[in-house]
């Protein structure tokens, strides 16, 4: 498991733009909750969207390595479902790393870092999510949807590492770019990691961001109840 602080339940390249705009939502839900649910819910998505991008791939080395993808999420779903989620992490790494090492390059092989980056971080290795990360946020630097979820990954890889400084730097990035994506959940993650840091001020700051410019974010109410508290 993690070993990161727990949110409660309060506190929470050239593909046709279609199927961008899809994995993007569908990944944005899954980085959203993936504190806050079972990583077999979480992984279900991930499935949802290797079968999704599936028909927009005729190339057979795209087709496999979204194959190959699509397998090492149902095999770790069922390991982690029996044997737990640290087997499970153990069993699919040959699988997911032969998905790197021949497809990297390709549509599915890109989508593979993010999957298996996740994978590590729920079993506590942040240091090995953190690098895979970093290779994605280099596939996906043009697009900002993508980029803004892998930011946000970052972000809470670093605070799973207790290093609050360079979370702070990657939601800050989000908070500060032009794209609104995930923007709140930056926020609010800036809120509670300045808090954590003793920086009063800065968390105050933050969280009444969200008061003002994010009436309808599901952390609105979370804010309201920690600044009224």
């Amino acid at each position: 498991m993690a070993k990161k602080k727990k949110i409660t339940r309060k506190e929470l390249l050239n593909k046709p733009d279609e199927f961008l705009t899809l994995t993007s939502r569908l990944l944005a839900l899954f980085i959203k909750h993936k504190t806050q649910l079972s990583y077999g819910l979480s992984a279900l998505i991930v499935l949802i969207i290797a079968v999704s991008g599936f028909s927009y791939f005729s190339n057979k080395a795209e087709t496999r390595a979204f194959d190959m993808l699509e397998q090492g999420m149902q095999k770790y779903t069922i390991i982690m479902k029996n044997d737990g989620q640290d087997k499970a992490y153990l069993a699919v790494e040959k699988d997911f790393q032969t998905i790197l090492d021949k497809y990297s390059k390709k549509d599915a092989g890109k989508l593979a870092k993010i999957v298996y980056a996740n994978i590590c971080y729920n079993s506590g290795e942040f240091d090995r999510a953190i690098a895979l990360y970093n290779k994605a946020l280099h596939d996906f630097k043009n697009n900002c949807s993508y980029k803004n979820i892998i930011l946000s990954s970052l972000g809470y890889s670093h605070e799973g590492n207790k290093d609050y400084n360079s979370a702070v730097k990657y939601f800050e990035m989000i908070a500060s770019g032009s794209d609104s994506i995930m923007k709140d959940e930056a926020f609010f993650n800036l809120g509670r990691i300045y808090a954590v840091m003793g920086e009063n001020e800065k968390s105050l700051t933050a969280f009444k961001k969200i008061i003002s410019d994010y009436t309808d974010s599901i952390y609105i109410e979370i804010v309201k109840e920690r600044l009224a508290g």
